[in-house]
This record gives C-alpha cells, structure tokens and sequence, in this order.
C-alpha cells in the first residue's frame, strides 16, 4: 500500500517537529517546510497527499500559498493559526482550504481531521456502489473518475467540494441542512458547520455556475438547507 504524506509547513521548528512525532505514529510519512516558498518546491518534487499550513510565515504567508497550491491541485489543505475569529476562519476556506484549527490545537483532534481529509481524498473513487454517471441537466459527475463536467467542461474541486457534490447529486431534489452535509461528508459529528459548508458551497457555486448568484444546480432552500436541482 502506498505511504501516505504529509506537508508539515510553519515557521517555528518545534511545532513542525512535534506535528512530526504524531504524524509518525499514524503511519504517515512527513516532508517538513518552514516557508511558503519551501512548501511549494516540496510539492513539486513528491507526492504529497495532505498539507498542514501556518498562515503567518515568512516569504510566503501561508494563504498566498494556498492560492499558489490551488492553481495545480487538489491535495486537502488543513490551515493552522493562531487566529480563532470566524472572518478569519472563512477566509482561509475562502483561500481554497479545506479545513482550519486553531493554535493552541489539541493533537489527537487534528489527527481525527488528518484522517477525516485522508479518506475523503483517497477513497472517494470507492465511495460510488456503481460507476453511473449522474446527471442532472448539463451537469455531470463521474464518480468513478472523480470528475464533474459543466457542458462538457471539466471542473477542478477540491476532496471535499467533490464530495458535497456526491452526496447532494447523489439525492438529487432532496434539501440537507448544513449539519447533516457536513456529517455525511466529514464522516464525524457536525462541528463549525454553519461556517464550513456554506464556504464550500460557494466556492463549488463559483465553478460550476454562470451566475452564482442565481444557481440553477445548487440552491438554497432557505432556513433548511441545499439541494442539488433535478432536470
């Protein structure tokens, strides 16, 4: 079986380290970075199957990094900071993140995300009980692929924006509350949903549709919840 790796990214060696010892202990193989800049060169030269990011590095702060990351992959992307206000946990989504803890961080919870961004980027392929597209309008997901198409175009999303589209295409023209998205997605009870969703929902808005504004695919049933439009 393929070692899994992850990206250790932050300017104060002992966090690195110590993120280093616990990684070890789940298995995972760490490439340490101290820049922004060092974190990019680490991604081009190996397989890297998660990033741990600090937003506050030198060179490079680590949402500019998140910006250059996303323009050629998908690999998740955990921020850590030692800012804990909602804004700045949004933007840091908003960036192209998948998730965001907050220094101090208890260990063996951003473990539990590490493994919960591990599986969702590794086996969604797997998660499909069949390879059947689904379809709703010019909107096309393979699951087996791990591909969405919007009139034929492919769409680049992210582990977790894919697999929110998996499971609202999946229930085509049935609305889900932020919670319960989250909790079939992140495969753990709801935590920050009313954050974390909506961010993502918007960004998957922005890709796919001509007007975000005004969806035709993914909407909003106010006061309840998201569904995918059925066509």
């Amino acid at each position: 079986m393929e070692k899994l790796n992850v990206l250790v990214c932050d300017d104060d060696t002992a966090i690195v380290d110590a993120l280093e010892i616990y990684l070890k202990q789940e298995d995972y193989g760490v490439v340490k970075a101290y820049t922004g800049i060092q974190a990019l060169k680490a991604l081009s030269e190996q397989k890297i199957h998660l990033v741990l990011l600090d937003i506050m590095m030198p060179e490079l702060d680590g949402l500019l990094t998140t910006i250059k990351i996303r323009e050629e992959l998908n690999v998740p992307i955990i921020i850590l900071s030692a800012k804990s206000e909602d804004t700045d946990k949004i933007t840091g989504l908003n960036f192209g993140a998948d998730d965001y803890v907050t220094k101090p961080f208890n260990p063996l919870e951003l473990m539990a995300r590490v493994k919960s961004q591990m599986r969702r980027y590794t086996a969604l392929g797997s998660l499909a009980t069949n390879s059947s597209i689904l379809k709703t309008g010019s909107l096309e997901l393979d699951p087996e692929a791990r591909e969405l198409r919007v009139d034929g175009e492919d769409i680049k999303l992210t582990a977790t924006e894919f697999g929110i589209m998996l499971f609202l295409m999946r229930n085509m023209g049935r609305v889900f509350s932020t919670e319960q998205i989250y909790e079939h997605v992140w495969n753990e009870p709801s935590y920050s949903a009313e954050n974390t969703v909506p961010v993502h929902i918007r960004r998957i808005r922005e890709k796919t549709e001509i007007n975000p504004k005004e969806p035709k695919y993914l909407k909003v049933v106010w006061g309840i919840g998201y569904k995918i439009e059925k066509y």
